[in-house]
């Protein structure tokens, strides 16, 4: 049987109406109790969990917050799992969401997600995380929860949703109703915050405390989140790392999948040609719903190969009128939430160096060492925008609809201005992750184990278990010599500079300048590059999707 449709209304509804609840005199959602310490069995909503306890917390893996969405359910708004009666065993990290890297992997039954904590929590802010990949690829563990637990004296939540085409499809067949989406990933996230609204607690959690932290593709989400009415009452602050609002055009991007799926349309009979299977997938036959939901998940895979920075590749995050408004984040109305946005300096430098954004027609035009003036001309201009379009871009779109407060950073270490440099990556994009993790995923590209990095990473981390329990990185009080971090206003554009040496850490607030159009009139007169070199890096590179 075909699952129900998603309502709008009864999202808004389950989201807005509880938030509004929990503010009466007199409510309040179940808590576990305070002198009880947390044991590795939990009950839930849907049945009780089984975790384990590692070193200084509690884990546990994969808890179900949704039922699987393979076959009919495919493309639906996530239903609940069925209940269970016996502890479920979550002692072993699951699959990821199915998606394809160098072979197709993971499950459709992806609507898990894993909680960390400590065994004395009792009404400690949330962390939801959000994670990379492009929305393509990838997985929440990329950041262990336990070390932010201990650290930052929180719950972690770390979520699994779906991916790529199964988690984007805005072609009409599933999308054509006035209430009906393509953007199903966000759905599920909506689904899983209400998990953790109804259930947090009973693993320390305060339900009325939420703070959605996402890096890179899961920053973009997170900006979304707060874009869409959607999410209304569903969170109370916001954290992305190197993130930025982008949007996609709902007609543009349903003609890409179909253009995408047409060759499976015709080796499965539908049609004769592509060019005849791309016009009957932009119907709304029912036979293309029935079609595509019964297609095996290892054929659709491929499709999201390849993805990379640019979403008209593979697009997603559509603006429907539904999920996010049709005149994209301008046009959204932004609810008062604190919301802390920090990028690397550097984040392009491995894009610009190393991936192939040139076909191998172009590259021919070049000499090699025009080629490589190419490449730091990109790493240049590229990190610049992406600074910008994490921060300052950002924030400019939400202060316009909203006195929200907004704190901005970047952390300069390892860039060329920095006092510690790390050759060829700078800055990277992630170079934050270890600061949140206690380890260092990076450990081939770079050594992040000094004293100064470490002493940064402790700042860092001191900031945010202020900012995720009060909304105010400063909070009641600052970690010893450390700098306030002002709040960006956009007559006082403050951005939080983070550093270090070898031995100390720096921090200091200075008015981040950079704008996106005076970034590209600086490319635009640079000449360092040939003319038709700097138009094939501005076309290929700079000028993408990415930065729009």
């Amino acid at each position: 049987m075909q699952a129900p449709k998603f309502s709008r209304r009864s999202f808004l509804k389950s989201g807005a109406v509880a938030a509004a609840a929990a503010s009466l005199p007199g409510f309040s959602l179940p808590a576990a109790a305070a002198a009880a310490p947390i044991g590795t069995v939990c009950q839930t909503q849907h049945g009780p969990v089984q975790g384990i306890r590692q070193e200084g917390h509690l884990v546990w893996y994969g808890i179900p917050y949704g039922a699987s969405t393979a076959g009919d359910s495919r493309w639906t708004a996530p239903q609940d799992p069925a209940p269970w009666a016996d502890a479920k065993d979550c002692t072993v990290p699951g699959a990821a969401a199915y998606q394809y890297s160098t072979c197709a992997l993971g499950t459709e039954d992806c609507l898990k997600l894993d909680v960390y904590t400590t065994e004395k929590a009792s009404k400690r802010p949330v962390i939801v995380y959000l994670h990379s990949g492009g929305n393509q690829i990838g997985s929440a563990r990329e950041l262990p929860g336990g070390f932010l637990a201990e650290q930052l004296d929180c719950v972690f939540v770390g979520l699994e949703y779906r991916l790529g085409l199964f988690g984007f499809n805005c072609l009409p067949a599933f999308c054509s109703g006035p209430e009906e989406t393509g953007n199903f990933a966000l759905l599920d996230i909506a689904k899983a915050l209400d998990w953790v609204r109804d259930n947090i607690a009973s693993f320390g959690g305060d339900p009325q405390n939420i703070t959605v932290l996402g890096f890179a593709a899961g920053g973009r989400d997170g900006m979304a989140l707060l874009a869409s009415p959607l999410f209304v009452g569903r969170f109370q602050k916001a954290i992305s790392i190197s993130g930025g609002m982008t949007c996609a055009d709902e007609n543009t991007s349903a003609e890409t999948l179909a253009a995408a799926l047409a060759p499976l349309a015709v080796q499965d009979g539908k049609a004769l040609t592509e060019a005849a299977a791309r016009r009957w997938l932009l119907t709304e036959d029912p036979a293309v719903r029935s079609w595509l939901c019964g297609v095996d998940a290892a054929r659709l895979a491929p499709l999201m190969a390849n993805a990379g920075f640019q979403m008209s590749v593979f697009p997603h995050l559509y603006a429907d009128g539904i999920t996010l408004p049709e005149g994209g984040y301008p046009a959204a109305q932004y609810s008062e939430i604190p919301t802390l946005l920090l990028t690397g300096a550097d984040e392009f430098n491995a894009a610009a160096r190393w991936d192939s954004w040139f076909s191998s027609e172009e590259a021919k035009r070049f000499s090699a060492d025009e080629l490589e003036a190419a490449k730091q001309f990109a790493a240049t201009y590229g990190s610049a925008l992406c600074r910008v379009f994490s921060t300052g871009g950002s924030a400019e779109v939400i202060a316009a609809r909203s006195d929200a407060p907004l704190y901005l950073g970047q952390i300069e270490y390892g860039s060329s201005a920095s006092k510690t440099q790390i050759p060829l990556l700078g800055s990277f994009q992630g170079i934050a992750l270890p600061m949140l993790s206690g380890s260092n995923p990076y450990f081939g590209w770079a050594d992040l184990s000094g004293a100064g990095y470490q002493a940064m990473a402790e700042q860092l981390r001191a900031y945010l278990k202020n900012f995720i329990t009060s909304g105010d990185p400063n909070g009641k009080k600052l970690l010893s010599g450390s700098t306030r971090w002002q709040r960006w206003t956009p007559d006082s554009p403050a951005l939080l500079v983070l550093d270090a040496d070898t031995d100390h850490a720096t921090a200091q607030c200075a008015a981040q300048t950079e704008t996106k159009e005076s970034l590209l009139a600086a490319m635009e007169a640079d000449s360092t590059l040939s003319p038709a070199l700097k138009q094939a890096v501005i076309k290929n590179v700079l000028k993408g999707r990415f930065f729009d």
